[in-house]
């Protein structure tokens, strides 16, 4: 059976398709499984076994008691996923369109701690069934693929099948309700987080600290050295990983110089949030990107109970950005934030909630002090008025406007949030404030969330919905439009967790 949309493109039998990768999919499976179990038994039997017992044995994962490390690996647990996600973008008439169908999966294995200490390591795979061409060019305006390709890898648009990656391999010591953590990881922070809204999310190379054991607060941190973007398979130092995705214009409107020509020794963060009473919640955040830029964020979120179960909510944000030495390079065109640049960003948020119903307004405002730079690699923005499948990254002098709905059922079984937003950017010929002369746009989405019980304990779907139309000018220029403006974009997500 074969679909052609109305542009004339063709759908390949999905069937067929399936078919012809099923085995290929099962024998990575079967791979995956057998390295994490053959890696967790080799670390535990040649590097653990002679490890005398001094202390009374930890609880294991499944209660039982361990009387050694060995027995800490033996008890440890598995886990695991598996993922198919359908992504198709309808852009303009005379401009492509595209789709694409992915699956893969993902396994894990964690052992008990035993004295505190603990292991973990896991991977993940990813096929493309089914795709347009995604290493093609846009015939009328030269343009690439922008979000299809990335469920896959953004480095070369023609892998379709070797999207393996090592998710997970650390160390990691427990104390109370604290823990440190040493190697590979996912860590969440305002501005490096797991973005999980493709096939794999961001990773983490690092130390990384949470303090939960004093009252009302908690206290996490910690330095990074590799990062693995979302929609890539590898690992890459902190400069390398800056530029992965579009690069943008430099403030002249030449083309931005900065992949491979950044240097760093890490990112430092350190956050400290604390619970001020019963309805206020404090954070502040600090992200030092060595020998490139630093950012500083904090958040304050207040809850404002009624009668009969009804609560006002408010919210305000605050973000101060500056240069590092010379931004990450010594040369202009090739640093990624401008020698004694900075960036200034306010942010606010009131709202309602009863039961299982909440609306919200939002309002961002990034000043013309600058553009406001956050590495898209490495996380979405903290905004309140963040819509999925768009960023307000690279602007400034930009205001943002939005309200949303949302709704969940008392078991809360199924999700809907309805949201609506104006996106009032810089003029595409003012680069200085506009990273990726990207016009001004309206956006609708519609997230739709059911999680399934009984028999289909542990599956997850998700249908998305995405409108974008063109307010600010483009000039005629529809390299400005593909993909950006003017566009539906839909998601239909399984997630099955085991």
């Amino acid at each position: 059976m074969t679909f052609v949309t109305h542009s004339g493109q063709a759908f390949p039998d999905l069937c067929s398709l399936y078919e012809t990768n099923c085995c290929q999919i099962m024998r990575k499976i079967l791979i995956l499984g057998v390295a994490v179990l053959h890696a967790a038994i080799s670390f535990a039997q040649d590097t653990l076994k002679t490890v005398p017992v001094l202390h009374p044995a930890e609880v294991s994962h499944s209660g039982a008691r361990a009387g050694n490390l060995q027995e800490a690996f033996r008890q440890g647990r598995f886990d695991g996923s598996f993922r198919t996600y359908f992504m198709r973008t309808d852009n303009a008439p005379d401009l492509s369109d595209y789709y694409a169908l992915a699956a893969g999966g993902s396994l894990r294995f964690r052992s008990s701690p035993y004295y505190g200490v603990s292991f973990g390591i896991g991977g993940l795979f990813n096929y493309n069934l089914a795709s347009s061409d995604l290493s093609v060019k846009d015939p009328r305006t030269g343009a690439l693929n922008r979000y299809e390709i990335g469920l896959f890898d953004v480095k070369n648009p023609k892998n379709r099948s070797d999207l393996d990656r090592m998710e997970e391999l650390w160390l990691r010591y427990q104390w109370k309700q604290s823990q440190v953590t040493l190697g590979k990881q996912s860590i969440q922070t305002p501005f490096v987080n797991n973005q999980d809204s493709r096939m794999r999310p961001t990773a983490e190379s690092g130390l990384w600290m949470e303090v939960n054991d004093l009252k009302n607060f908690k206290i996490e941190g910690g330095w990074l050295w590799k990062i693995s973007p979302r929609s890539t398979v590898e690992w890459f130092s902190v400069g390398e990983s800056i530029g992965l995705y579009p690069k943008g214009l430099n403030p002249d409107g030449t083309g931005s110089g900065y992949p491979e020509n950044l240097k760093s020794a890490g990112v430092g963060l350190l956050g400290v949030t604390r619970q001020a009473g019963k309805h206020t919640r404090i954070q502040v955040w600090n992200q030092y990107v060595e020998n490139i830029f630093n950012t500083v964020f904090a958040q304050v979120d207040y809850t404002r109970p009624l009668k009969k179960e009804h609560a006002l909510l408010f919210g305000f944000q605050v973000i101060h950005q500056n240069a590092l030495a010379n931004g990450g390079n010594e040369i202009a065109s090739k640093t990624y934030f401008l020698k004694g640049g900075q960036s200034n960003v306010f942010g606010a948020q009131a709202g309602w909630q009863r039961h299982g119903w909440q609306a919200l307004a939002a309002y961002t405002r990034v000043t013309a002090d600058g553009r406001f730079l956050a590495p898209r690699e490495w996380g979405r923005e903290p905004f309140y008025t963040f819509m999925s499948r768009e960023r307000v990254e690279g602007s400034g002098d930009s205001h943002s406007v939005t309200g949303r709905v949302n709704w969940q059922t008392k078991d809360k079984k199924m999700r809907i949030e309805a949201a609506y937003g104006h996106f009032y950017l810089p003029d595409v010929t003012n680069f200085a404030l506009n990273k990726y002369a990207f016009p001004a746009f309206r956006q609708l989405n519609v997230d739709v969330r059911y999680t399934f019980g009984g028999m289909f304990e542990g599956l997850r779907a998700q249908f998305l919905y995405v409108w974008k139309g063109r307010i600010g000018e483009v000039y005629g220029n529809d390299r400005l439009v593909i993909n950006r403006v003017n566009l539906s974009h839909i998601n239909l997500i399984l997630n099955y967790i085991y």
